[in-house]
Protein backbone atom coordinates (compact mmCIF):
# COMPACT_ATOMS: atom_id res chain seq x y z
CA UNK A 1 0.00 0.00 0.00
CA UNK A 2 1.41 3.40 -1.02
CA UNK A 3 1.60 6.54 1.11
CA UNK A 4 -1.16 8.02 -1.06
CA UNK A 5 -3.41 5.05 -0.30
CA UNK A 6 -2.80 5.46 3.42
CA UNK A 7 -3.60 9.17 3.23
CA UNK A 8 -6.81 8.48 1.37
CA UNK A 9 -7.86 5.90 3.94
CA UNK A 10 -7.15 8.39 6.72
CA UNK A 11 -9.12 11.05 4.90
CA UNK A 12 -12.04 8.70 4.47
CA UNK A 13 -12.03 7.89 8.19
CA UNK A 14 -11.85 11.59 9.04
CA UNK A 15 -14.72 12.35 6.71
CA UNK A 16 -16.95 9.82 8.45
CA UNK A 17 -16.61 11.86 11.65
CA UNK A 18 -17.10 15.16 9.83
CA UNK A 19 -13.56 16.33 10.43
CA UNK A 20 -10.85 17.48 8.07
CA UNK A 21 -7.87 15.30 7.25
CA UNK A 22 -5.33 18.10 7.86
CA UNK A 23 -6.51 19.11 11.32
CA UNK A 24 -9.13 18.57 13.98
CA UNK A 25 -11.47 21.23 12.56
CA UNK A 26 -15.01 19.89 12.23
CA UNK A 27 -16.60 20.27 8.80
CA UNK A 28 -19.95 21.13 10.32
CA UNK A 29 -21.97 24.29 10.85
CA UNK A 30 -22.20 27.58 8.98
CA UNK A 31 -19.70 27.73 6.08
CA UNK A 32 -20.41 30.96 4.16
CA UNK A 33 -19.55 31.21 0.49
CA UNK A 34 -17.14 34.14 0.42
CA UNK A 35 -17.78 36.97 -2.00
CA UNK A 36 -14.87 38.11 -4.16
CA UNK A 37 -13.80 41.74 -3.61
CA UNK A 38 -12.59 43.91 -6.48
CA UNK A 39 -11.01 47.35 -6.48
CA UNK A 40 -12.59 50.28 -8.28
CA UNK A 41 -10.22 49.51 -11.15
CA UNK A 42 -11.57 45.96 -11.29
CA UNK A 43 -8.55 44.10 -9.87
CA UNK A 44 -8.82 41.30 -7.31
CA UNK A 45 -8.52 42.87 -3.85
CA UNK A 46 -6.42 40.36 -1.91
CA UNK A 47 -6.32 42.50 1.25
CA UNK A 48 -10.11 42.58 1.45
CA UNK A 49 -10.27 38.85 0.74
CA UNK A 50 -8.12 38.18 3.81
CA UNK A 51 -10.13 40.71 5.78
CA UNK A 52 -13.29 38.79 4.92
CA UNK A 53 -11.81 35.61 6.41
CA UNK A 54 -11.09 37.39 9.69
CA UNK A 55 -14.57 38.95 9.61
CA UNK A 56 -16.20 35.52 9.26
CA UNK A 57 -14.17 34.21 12.18
CA UNK A 58 -15.35 37.12 14.35
CA UNK A 59 -18.90 36.40 13.22
CA UNK A 60 -18.62 32.91 14.69
CA UNK A 61 -18.80 31.12 11.36
CA UNK A 62 -17.57 27.55 11.56
CA UNK A 63 -15.90 27.62 8.15
CA UNK A 64 -15.53 29.52 4.89
CA UNK A 65 -15.70 28.48 1.24
CA UNK A 66 -14.12 30.11 -1.85
CA UNK A 67 -14.53 30.43 -4.80
CA UNK A 68 -17.98 29.13 -5.77
CA UNK A 69 -20.97 30.48 -7.70
CA UNK A 70 -21.56 33.44 -5.37
CA UNK A 71 -17.81 34.16 -5.57
CA UNK A 72 -17.96 34.74 -9.35
CA UNK A 73 -15.43 31.93 -9.73
CA UNK A 74 -15.76 31.82 -13.51
CA UNK A 75 -14.74 35.47 -13.74
CA UNK A 76 -11.35 34.82 -12.14
CA UNK A 77 -8.09 34.05 -13.90
CA UNK A 78 -5.87 31.12 -12.94
CA UNK A 79 -3.43 33.50 -11.24
CA UNK A 80 -6.23 35.18 -9.29
CA UNK A 81 -7.54 31.80 -8.14
CA UNK A 82 -4.07 30.80 -6.94
CA UNK A 83 -3.32 34.15 -5.26
CA UNK A 84 -6.75 34.28 -3.66
CA UNK A 85 -6.38 30.78 -2.20
CA UNK A 86 -2.99 31.74 -0.77
CA UNK A 87 -4.41 34.92 0.79
CA UNK A 88 -7.28 33.02 2.39
CA UNK A 89 -5.03 30.27 3.75
CA UNK A 90 -2.64 32.85 5.20
CA UNK A 91 -5.46 34.78 6.88
CA UNK A 92 -7.00 31.61 8.36
CA UNK A 93 -3.77 30.13 9.65
CA UNK A 94 -4.32 31.09 13.30
CA UNK A 95 -8.14 31.19 13.24
CA UNK A 96 -10.72 28.65 14.39
CA UNK A 97 -12.80 28.40 11.23
CA UNK A 98 -12.15 25.69 8.64
CA UNK A 99 -11.34 26.53 5.02
CA UNK A 100 -12.83 24.74 2.03
CA UNK A 101 -11.42 25.71 -1.37
CA UNK A 102 -13.33 25.40 -4.63
CA UNK A 103 -11.54 23.49 -7.39
CA UNK A 104 -13.98 23.47 -10.33
CA UNK A 105 -12.61 24.74 -13.63
CA UNK A 106 -13.13 24.60 -17.37
CA UNK A 107 -10.76 21.62 -17.54
CA UNK A 108 -10.17 18.59 -15.34
CA UNK A 109 -6.42 19.18 -15.37
CA UNK A 110 -6.82 22.67 -13.91
CA UNK A 111 -9.19 21.29 -11.28
CA UNK A 112 -6.51 18.81 -10.25
CA UNK A 113 -3.99 21.65 -9.98
CA UNK A 114 -6.34 23.64 -7.74
CA UNK A 115 -6.98 20.57 -5.57
CA UNK A 116 -3.27 19.92 -5.08
CA UNK A 117 -2.67 23.58 -4.27
CA UNK A 118 -5.45 23.41 -1.66
CA UNK A 119 -3.70 20.50 0.05
CA UNK A 120 -0.33 22.29 -0.03
CA UNK A 121 -1.92 25.36 1.57
CA UNK A 122 -3.39 23.30 4.41
CA UNK A 123 -7.05 23.66 3.45
CA UNK A 124 -9.51 21.56 5.44
CA UNK A 125 -11.49 20.41 2.42
CA UNK A 126 -12.24 20.98 -1.25
CA UNK A 127 -15.50 21.45 -3.13
CA UNK A 128 -16.38 21.27 -6.80
CA UNK A 129 -19.31 21.91 -9.08
CA UNK A 130 -19.80 19.06 -11.56
CA UNK A 131 -18.51 19.27 -15.13
CA UNK A 132 -20.89 19.08 -18.06
CA UNK A 133 -20.15 15.40 -18.71
CA UNK A 134 -18.33 12.35 -17.30
CA UNK A 135 -19.28 13.49 -13.82
CA UNK A 136 -18.41 10.29 -11.94
CA UNK A 137 -15.00 10.05 -13.58
CA UNK A 138 -14.29 13.67 -12.76
CA UNK A 139 -15.03 13.33 -9.04
CA UNK A 140 -13.04 10.11 -8.87
CA UNK A 141 -10.02 11.95 -10.32
CA UNK A 142 -10.38 14.84 -7.88
CA UNK A 143 -10.83 12.47 -4.99
CA UNK A 144 -7.64 10.59 -5.86
CA UNK A 145 -5.60 13.78 -6.29
CA UNK A 146 -5.48 14.68 -2.59
CA UNK A 147 -6.27 13.32 0.85
CA UNK A 148 -8.64 16.23 1.56
CA UNK A 149 -12.35 15.65 2.25
CA UNK A 150 -14.28 16.30 -0.95
CA UNK A 151 -17.63 18.10 -1.24
CA UNK A 152 -19.83 17.49 -4.27
CA UNK A 153 -21.90 20.56 -5.11
CA UNK A 154 -25.04 18.88 -6.43
CA UNK A 155 -26.90 20.94 -9.02
CA UNK A 156 -29.27 20.37 -11.90
CA UNK A 157 -30.53 16.80 -12.18
CA UNK A 158 -27.95 15.08 -9.96
CA UNK A 159 -29.78 12.39 -8.00
CA UNK A 160 -29.01 11.02 -4.53
CA UNK A 161 -28.44 7.61 -6.12
CA UNK A 162 -25.81 9.08 -8.46
CA UNK A 163 -24.01 10.82 -5.61
CA UNK A 164 -24.12 7.73 -3.40
CA UNK A 165 -22.68 5.57 -6.17
CA UNK A 166 -19.83 8.02 -6.69
CA UNK A 167 -19.09 8.07 -2.97
CA UNK A 168 -18.68 4.29 -2.93
CA UNK A 169 -15.75 4.61 -5.32
CA UNK A 170 -14.09 7.65 -3.77
CA UNK A 171 -13.12 7.40 -0.05
CA UNK A 172 -12.78 11.17 0.41
CA UNK A 173 -16.20 11.97 -1.09
CA UNK A 174 -18.32 12.17 2.04
CA UNK A 175 -19.82 15.65 1.78
CA UNK A 176 -22.57 17.15 -0.37
CA UNK A 177 -23.69 20.72 -0.84
CA UNK A 178 -27.15 19.90 -2.16
CA UNK A 179 -28.84 22.42 -4.45
CA UNK A 180 -30.48 19.90 -6.78
CA UNK A 181 -34.18 19.20 -6.61
CA UNK A 182 -35.67 19.63 -3.13
CA UNK A 183 -32.82 19.01 -0.65
CA UNK A 184 -35.17 18.62 2.32
CA UNK A 185 -36.66 15.55 0.63
CA UNK A 186 -33.26 14.09 -0.35
CA UNK A 187 -31.28 14.38 2.86
CA UNK A 188 -32.44 11.10 4.42
CA UNK A 189 -31.15 8.94 1.57
CA UNK A 190 -27.81 10.76 1.52
CA UNK A 191 -27.39 10.55 5.30
CA UNK A 192 -28.27 6.85 5.37
CA UNK A 193 -25.41 6.35 2.91
CA UNK A 194 -23.02 8.00 5.38
CA UNK A 195 -22.82 11.38 3.64
CA UNK A 196 -22.77 14.76 5.37
CA UNK A 197 -25.20 17.17 3.72
CA UNK A 198 -24.94 20.97 3.57
CA UNK A 199 -27.59 23.28 2.15
CA UNK A 200 -27.32 26.29 -0.15
CA UNK A 201 -30.06 28.70 -1.23
CA UNK A 202 -29.05 31.18 1.50
CA UNK A 203 -30.06 28.75 4.24
CA UNK A 204 -33.67 29.94 4.00
CA UNK A 205 -34.96 26.75 5.61
CA UNK A 206 -32.12 26.41 8.13
CA UNK A 207 -34.36 25.49 11.08
CA UNK A 208 -36.05 22.64 9.22
CA UNK A 209 -32.74 21.54 7.71
CA UNK A 210 -31.28 21.06 11.15
CA UNK A 211 -34.35 19.09 12.23
CA UNK A 212 -33.74 16.72 9.34
CA UNK A 213 -30.06 16.22 10.05
CA UNK A 214 -28.20 18.54 7.70
CA UNK A 215 -24.56 18.95 8.73
CA UNK A 216 -24.39 22.60 7.80
CA UNK A 217 -25.26 25.41 5.45
CA UNK A 218 -23.33 27.51 2.93
CA UNK A 219 -25.05 30.91 2.76
CA UNK A 220 -23.64 34.26 1.62
CA UNK A 221 -21.07 35.92 3.85
CA UNK A 222 -22.48 39.34 4.75
CA UNK A 223 -24.63 38.18 7.69
CA UNK A 224 -22.75 35.08 8.74
CA UNK A 225 -23.12 36.09 12.39
CA UNK A 226 -26.91 35.75 12.26
CA UNK A 227 -26.69 32.29 10.69
CA UNK A 228 -24.02 31.20 13.15
CA UNK A 229 -26.08 32.32 16.13
CA UNK A 230 -29.14 30.46 14.81
CA UNK A 231 -27.05 27.32 14.44
CA UNK A 232 -25.46 27.64 17.87
CA UNK A 233 -28.80 28.34 19.57
CA UNK A 234 -30.33 25.23 18.04
CA UNK A 235 -27.32 23.17 19.11
CA UNK A 236 -27.91 24.47 22.63
CA UNK A 237 -31.58 23.43 22.53
CA UNK A 238 -32.83 27.04 22.50
CA UNK A 239 -35.39 26.57 19.76
CA UNK A 240 -37.48 29.70 20.24
CA UNK A 241 -34.43 31.96 20.39
CA UNK A 242 -33.12 30.29 17.24
CA UNK A 243 -36.38 30.96 15.41
CA UNK A 244 -36.27 34.61 16.43
CA UNK A 245 -32.69 34.91 15.17
CA UNK A 246 -33.51 33.24 11.88
CA UNK A 247 -36.46 35.58 11.40
CA UNK A 248 -33.98 38.48 11.48
CA UNK A 249 -31.87 36.74 8.85
CA UNK A 250 -34.88 36.28 6.58
CA UNK A 251 -35.69 39.97 6.89
CA UNK A 252 -32.25 40.84 5.56
CA UNK A 253 -32.47 38.22 2.80
CA UNK A 254 -35.72 39.67 1.53
CA UNK A 255 -33.89 42.85 0.53
CA UNK A 256 -30.45 41.42 -0.23
CA UNK A 257 -31.80 38.86 -2.66
CA UNK A 258 -33.34 41.51 -4.91
CA UNK A 259 -30.02 42.90 -6.09
CA UNK A 260 -27.93 39.98 -7.29
CA UNK A 261 -24.18 39.95 -6.72
CA UNK A 262 -24.12 43.67 -5.88
CA UNK A 263 -26.67 43.03 -3.13
CA UNK A 264 -24.44 40.33 -1.65
CA UNK A 265 -21.45 42.68 -1.52
CA UNK A 266 -22.99 45.98 -0.47
CA UNK A 267 -23.57 44.94 3.19
CA UNK A 268 -19.90 43.94 3.37
CA UNK A 269 -19.02 47.50 2.34
CA UNK A 270 -21.35 48.94 4.98
CA UNK A 271 -19.81 46.62 7.57
CA UNK A 272 -16.29 47.79 6.70
CA UNK A 273 -15.05 44.57 5.11
CA UNK A 274 -14.97 45.56 1.43
CA UNK A 275 -14.04 48.87 -0.15
CA UNK A 276 -16.44 48.50 -3.10
CA UNK A 277 -19.38 46.37 -4.19
CA UNK A 278 -17.97 46.10 -7.72
CA UNK A 279 -18.79 42.88 -9.58
CA UNK A 280 -17.54 41.20 -12.72
CA UNK A 281 -20.45 38.84 -13.28
CA UNK A 282 -23.15 41.15 -14.56
CA UNK A 283 -26.76 40.25 -13.95
CA UNK A 284 -30.07 42.03 -14.29
CA UNK A 285 -30.41 42.66 -10.57
CA UNK A 286 -28.49 45.90 -10.03
CA UNK A 287 -28.26 47.75 -6.74
CA UNK A 288 -30.28 50.97 -6.77
CA UNK A 289 -30.39 53.89 -4.36
CA UNK A 290 -33.67 52.49 -3.06
CA UNK A 291 -31.93 49.16 -2.55
CA UNK A 292 -29.12 50.77 -0.59
CA UNK A 293 -31.66 52.44 1.69
CA UNK A 294 -33.55 49.18 2.21
CA UNK A 295 -30.39 47.23 3.00
CA UNK A 296 -29.21 50.02 5.29
CA UNK A 297 -32.49 49.91 7.22
CA UNK A 298 -32.35 46.13 7.53
CA UNK A 299 -28.74 46.35 8.70
CA UNK A 300 -29.71 48.94 11.29
CA UNK A 301 -32.52 46.72 12.58
CA UNK A 302 -30.29 43.67 13.11
CA UNK A 303 -27.27 45.66 14.33
CA UNK A 304 -27.70 44.68 18.02
CA UNK A 305 -27.16 41.03 17.06
CA UNK A 306 -24.14 41.51 14.79
CA UNK A 307 -20.69 40.34 15.89
CA UNK A 308 -18.31 41.21 13.09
Amino acid sequence: MTRRDLLLLAAGAAAVTGRSANAAKPLRGIFPIMQTPFTEAGALDLDSLGKQVRFLDRCGAHGAVWPQLASEWDMLSDNERAEGAEAIAAAAKTLKLAIVLGVQSTSAEKSLQYARQAERLGADGIISLPPGERVAEYYAQIGRATSLPLFVQAVGNMTPEQIIEMSKKTPTLRFVKDEAGQPLNRVRALREAGLHVFSGNHGKTLIEEMRRGFSGSMPAAAFADLYAQTWDLLQAGKHREAMEMHARTLLVLTDMGLYGFEGLKYPLVVRGVFGTWKVRKKDEARLTEEGKRALGEALGFVKPWLRG
